[in-house]
């Protein structure tokens, strides 16, 4: 009797054991299925590395590459190639932030009951956010020059463009093991991946600090004599712009204001609202991270404090970070995060969302509203409202020197505030020169283009 006793329990431990087993292998399965078919060595959807099912869609719908007969197939125009080439991805899976690289289990199609297979043999379809024909408008308004042009809804987050140049046609890749001339960087998404001195458009966040901790700073009248001495070295201005109040001196862009600024604010304060606004700690995106900018500590009343505020020094900024920030200022200081991945169509054909819309405050509402007004008479007073026809425009330009003999690089930063196109930019051509007139040309021709994109939708 003991015996039976014994074997009996045994054979339950067993069997306990066994649907532990098994409830463990499920459990392990539906978590991590879709990383098991997406992994490279899988021969059934990978052909060196490169996925070969799925489509990816803009948000028009066009088919920017898909997968047919064992090869992945790009959009017919090469220009719409190259201006959508960091976002979609290369053939050759270099380009690590791009949607092939990132979202190749929605591209397979994976699913726990089917895995990879599906009756039509073309997996999923990734839709975009992104126009592709804005994308073009972007990729020629950079003109051959290496930068980037990102705009986007700062009230839903969705990115309309986010064009990297250099680029490269995916139909003719370069072999970059040979020549490299004129191809610098070209696997990074400028936009994500990296970040650059930003000039005067850093200035955007010196005054909204100085708002916020300055006593009557908008009484406070500023002298610019052409330049300043601190700490025993100059800092010019590219200009004399004698008297000034701060619209006038963010305006002007004048260096002696804002170095005079900078140093009533003290480094502490200038880097807490770099970091508070999101400038110098990634975030994420689609779940890819955007860069992290950088702005060090200084000592009181030296000149890298001064040049700091300015936006020099140690500054650096990444542009989608940058352009999160504009998105704030417009957004009465609410910043919807960026995203350019709208859904994925499964092989069953079951639409789902994949990256759902999410804000956090950066900038106090009182702030941001002052900035509107403040970046709206730049355009007034400085820019000219007739160089951005039909554009309720707010912005900020940035020359940044880059050392040496090298151009600066020139910058455009804002948002309009037109009802019905809430979008927020940021321009970056390397090594353009004025922000002004190279960068705002360039914004202004991809805006049009955009807010028609939106309209007409």
């Amino acid at each position: 009797m003991n015996r039976v006793k014994t074997r009996t329990i045994t054979a339950l431990v067993l069997v306990a054991a066994m649907l532990a087993g098994l409830l463990f292998y499920v459990f392990t399965y539906l978590q991590n299925g879709a990383e098991w078919a997406s992994f490279q060595a899988n021969r059934n959807v990978y052909t060196n590395g490169l996925v070969l099912t799925g489509s990816v869609v803009d948000r028009n719908g066009t088919v920017l590459t898909s997968a047919r007969d064992g090869s992945r197939w790009y959009h017919a125009d090469d220009e719409i190639r190259k201006a959508t080439l960091h976002v979609v991805g290369d053939r050759s899976g270099n380009i690590g932030t791009s949607v092939l690289n990132r979202y190749s289990s929605q591209l397979i199609g994976y699913d726990p009951i089917n895995g990879v297979y599906s009756l039509s043999d073309r997996g999923g379809t990734v839709q975009l956010s992104i126009d592709a024909e804005v994308s073009r408008v972007a990729l020629e308004a950079l003109n051959g020059a290496s930068g980037t042009i990102a705009v986007y809804n700062y009230k839903t987050g969705e990115i309309l463009c986010m064009v990297s140049s250099p680029t490269f046609d995916p139909d003719h890749e370069p072999d970059l093991s040979s020549d490299t001339a004129g191809y610098e960087g070209v696997y990074l998404n400028r936009a994500v991946s990296s970040t650059f001195t930003p000039g005067s458009i850093f200035k955007l966040v010196t005054a909204a600090a100085a708002i916020e901790n300055i006593e009557g700073l908008f009484d406070m009248r500023f002298d610019c004599p052409g330049s300043i001495e601190v700490d025993g070295k100059t800092i010019n201005c590219h200009s004399t712009h004698g008297s000034l109040s701060l619209g006038n001196a963010l305006a002007v862009s004048c260096n002696c204001a804002f170095a005079e600024i900078a140093m009533m604010l003290g480094s502490d304060t200038l880097a807490q609202y770099a970091k508070v606004y999101g400038l110098t700690e990634s975030f994420s995106m689609d779940s890819i991270a955007a860069a992290a900018g950088n702005y060090d500590l200084h000592e009181d009343d030296s000149w890298e404090l001064a040049w700091s505020g300015i936006g020099q020094s140690t500054d650096l900024v990444n542009p989608l970070a940058f352009l999160r920030l504009m998105g704030a200022y417009a957004n009465e200081g609410v910043a919807v995060t960026p995203r350019f991945v709208l859904s994925v169509t499964g092989a069953s054909g079951i639409r789902t969302t994949i990256t759902p819309q999410t804000s956090e405050r950066l900038v106090n509402a009182k702030t941001a509203n002052a900035m509107r007004e403040l970046m709206a008479y730049n355009v007034t007073a400085n820019y000219g409202t007739a160089n951005y026809p039909g554009l309720d425009l707010c912005a900020k330009s940035g020359t940044a020197e880059v050392g040496g003999d090298a151009q600066p690089h020139a910058w455009f930063a804002g948002f309009l505030r037109n009802e019905d196109a809430p979008l927020a930019f940021v321009v970056l051509i390397e090594n353009g020169g004025s922000g002004s007139k190279v960068a705002g040309a360039a914004a202004n021709r991809v805006l049009q283009a955009a807010v028609a994109a939106v309209r007409g939708s």
